[in-house]
């Protein structure tokens, strides 16, 4: 049993030992890692800049319930709220887009416009936001405030009311709303520093060379009797010839 436990011990002991070897091993090598941190914050920079097409958000909102809406219990309000849910998925309805489309000489099919847009209901209230995002932002502005406008006409003819209100028209942006640069550059070195470490430590995992007394002790299980050090100028390979 004690022999049992030892064992388990010492084996224990080696795995932490090549962790910490591991560790070093990755320590000596860091300018590695850093150069791989540099390339990849580059590249992704790169690439981000230059092959991927920056895209633009534009927002309208509009609020579901019309002033001639009556509200006089929490039922009501409750099944304003279920409404809205309903019209999230009315918004993206195959007639609706393709209407959006034709009206404002869009040229685009129902699978392309669909992908742009995002329509939500904000929690808790009986609003719904129109959110389209394109390369080009005044093509993204006109389609969200076209396709509310849409909505409106549609909500009031389910609920056969007046037209629900704008609560905010959609805007040019100014900003892209994608790519993250800085988001990309993080990602690319991060990515190629792993990469480097991975390579570093399958090279120190794959050496099974014998380097020094310790290794000797430690795979042999043997006491070196001595040392031969190396000539100045001399290298291991060039020793084992000379001694050959």
């Amino acid at each position: 049993m004690d022999r049992y436990n030892s064992q388990e011990r010492r084996a224990d002991d080696e795995i932490t030992i090549d962790l910490l070897e591991l560790a070093r091993v990755v320590w000596k090598n860091i300018w590695l890692v850093i150069i791989a941190i540099v390339v990849g914050a580059v590249l992704s920079f790169v690439i981000t800049k230059i092959f991927i097409t920056p895209k633009y958000q534009a927002t309208s909102t509009i609020y579901i319930l019309s002033k001639s809406t009556s509200i006089t219990s929490l039922a009501d309000l409750q099944i304003g709220s279920q409404l809205a849910g309903d019209f999230e998925i009315i918004a993206t309805t195959r007639e609706l887009l393709e209407k959006v489309s034709a009206d404002n000489n869009l040229n685009m099919t129902y699978e392309e416009l669909k992908k742009e847009i995002k329509v939500t209901n904000p929690s808790n209230t009986h609003m719904l936001r129109v959110a389209v995002t394109d390369p080009d932002p005044q093509k993204a502005a006109l389609i969200s405030n076209a396709l509310a406008d849409e909505l409106r006409d549609e909500i009031a003819e389910i609920m056969n009311t007046d037209r629900p209100s704008t609560v905010e028209q959609a805007v040019v942006p100014t900003k892209k709303y994608s790519p993250s640069t800085t988001k990309n550059v993080a990602i690319g070195a991060i990515v190629l520093a792993i990469l480097a470490i991975f390579i570093i430590a399958i090279r120190y995992l794959a050496d099974d060379t014998i380097k020094d007394d310790e290794d000797v002790k430690k795979y042999l299980e043997l006491d070196t009797l001595a040392q031969f050090p190396l000539l100045k100028g001399q290298t291991t390979k060039t020793a084992k010839k000379k001694r050959k």
